[in-house]
């Protein structure tokens, strides 16, 4: 006599339970997301506000060197996608929420005689920390930049503008001794 090798068939319950689960899994991931379960996830660039930048009139040589970097530099800096601004696109750059923000062609900075200056990348900065931000100025550039960086931000944008900066805007000379 042969062997019974026929298995018995799943009851109701457990197809049931075997269809849920997968679903179940699926909405709960939907509603953690939903919820802003996964903090990281950029937000679209096109859905925010333009970031309110000011644009000065600027001496055609200088406006030049300004269209020159803007159209230089990377979208996206050190994972933050590039944002629109309310004035000035061929002097100001927008990146991120809370926006880090470019301006080219601002007033050169006042520099206190005791000032730390720090070269990053060919680039010599002024940082002026500030209670909601810290802003940083170029010091020997031919044209003043300011990059105005909120609390808390990834420090990685500043070395990702040095590239476009040393390619667009020349360097004074001689530039600061102690940086």
């Amino acid at each position: 006599m042969a062997a019974d090798t026929t298995r018995p068939r799943p009851g109701p319950a457990r197809i049931a339970t075997l269809s849920a689960l997968p679903l179940a899994l699926v909405a709960g991931l939907l509603a953690f997301w939903g919820l802003g379960g996964f903090p990281d996830r950029p937000q679209d660039p096109k859905t925010l506000a333009a970031v309110p930048a000011e644009a000065p009139q600027l001496a055609p040589s200088t406006a030049t060197v300004c269209r020159a970097l803007i159209a230089q530099l990377p979208d996206p800096l050190g994972g933050l996608a590039r944002r629109q601004v309310t004035s000035g696109p061929e002097q100001n750059a927008a990146y991120g929420e809370p926006p880090i923000v470019l301006g080219c062609g601002v007033p050169q900075p006042d520099i206190p005689p005791d000032a730390q200056l720090l070269g990053l990348s060919n680039v010599c900065w002024y940082p002026d920390e500030r209670s909601a931000e810290t802003v940083w100025q170029t010091v020997d550039r031919e044209v003043a930049l300011r990059v105005v960086v909120p609390k808390g931000a990834d420090g990685s944008w500043l070395v990702n503008l040095s590239a476009p900066i040393v390619a667009a805007v020349p360097a004074t000379t001689p530039g600061p001794m102690h940086c």
